[in-house]
């Protein structure tokens, strides 16, 4: 017989608030054709895009989170002293240690909460969001606070036709706490490594120091470029219509619901003929507001889900208790899907 005393948390978890914050630049598609050879029809026709946020030297990966996550407390109506965890989903702060949760927990006032890093990209928010349920209803904290946040400016070769015009800035936090209902369903996340070619950063930190730094790729200058993001468009495109709708699927199955049931759809912003396939393959009702936060806020990875999220609830075209579809995917390729209702 075990000695070990069994957990007691809530019985379910559910998203209690949500906050985010954009970068106070805003970077048309004209900024980006500054440095490559496109046209601003081209770059709305391929990926929806018309601008995004950049972010200012102020605006770091923390500051940024610190913002979001205090309004998600606030729309949550809790004490940042009530904050048992924080777990942020990032691949772009650079330290390599301690993890950037632990300045956030600081700075938010939280009571020695514990505090890690994930990188899981754009599937980022979704492993986080699982791993705040199952602390929630495991008893290991009361209430979580999950965050996805980017500044992908630093990452991007302006000069890379393929990727330039993709990437923005941004965090999105929620806090997941207690519930007496499900909220949060079955999470249907993996991997598929044999595809991580095609999502990928161009070099890898180590090269810079270590390396033979004349084989180091260099820009229009003839500086040696600094690590950025790059990726196989067509495949990624294939691989996220076809095999994303299947897993997409399969979260609404898990949660015991049709696509009839739902009232809100939040992929995660890529593309939008890619959000727009999606909703062709899964047959969603026209009653089902599409989150397109791309349009305006671009790729942020990580932050792309709750920054979505908070805008529609902002605007009003998604409210309080209803029923949604999150997915996100990306580089790995990882993806992670589930059926949550809206706080």
């Amino acid at each position: 017989m075990s000695k070990i005393k069994p957990s007691k948390g809530a019985p379910y978890a559910r998203i209690l608030g949500v906050g985010g914050y954009r970068p106070t630049r805003v970077v048309p598609n004209e900024v980006i054709l500054e440095t490559i050879d496109s046209s601003d029809e081209w770059i709305r026709s391929r990926s929806g895009i018309e601008t995004r946020h950049w972010a200012g030297p102020e605006e770091t990966v923390a500051a940024m989170s610190i913002e979001a996550s205090g309004k998600a407390i606030a729309d949550a109506g809790i004490g940042a002293e009530q904050i048992g965890a924080v777990v942020v989903s990032t691949v772009s702060h650079f330290s390599q240690t301690p993890a950037v949760a632990t300045e956030i927990a600081d700075k938010l006032g939280t009571n020695k909460a514990a505090a890690f890093d994930i990188s899981a990209g754009c599937a980022g928010f979704g492993y986080g969001l699982t791993l705040a349920k199952g602390m929630v209803v495991e008893g290991s904290a009361e209430y979580v606070l999950v965050i996805g946040v980017e500044r992908l400016s630093d990452l991007t070769d302006l000069e890379d036709r393929a990727t330039a015009f993709l990437f923005g800035d941004g965090a999105g936090a929620v806090v997941v706490g207690p519930s007496q209902e499900p909220a949060i369903g079955p999470t249907v996340w993996g991997s598929e490594g044999d595809k991580s070619e095609t999502i990928k950063q161009t070099i890898p930190w180590d090269r810079l120091h270590f390396g033979d730094r004349s084989a180091l790729p260099l820009d229009s200058q003839g500086n040696i470029k600094f690590p950025a993001i790059t990726q196989e468009g067509q495949a990624v495109f294939r691989w996220a219509v076809f095999e994303m709708a299947k897993v997409a699927q399969q979260a609404l199955d898990a949660a015991g619901i049709s696509a009839d049931d739902l009232d809100v759809f939040i992929p995660h912003q890529a593309n939008v003929r890619i959000i727009d396939s999606m909703v062709k393959t899964l047959k969603l009702p026209e009653h089902v507001t599409v989150a397109r936060d791309i349009r305006t806020t671009g790729n942020t990875s990580a932050a792309s889900i709750p920054l979505a999220m908070e805008r529609l609830l902002a605007t009003g075209e998604a409210k309080s208790g209803d029923t949604a579809l999150v997915i996100g995917f990306g580089a790995g390729l990882v993806y992670a899907a589930t059926v949550v209702t809206l706080p």
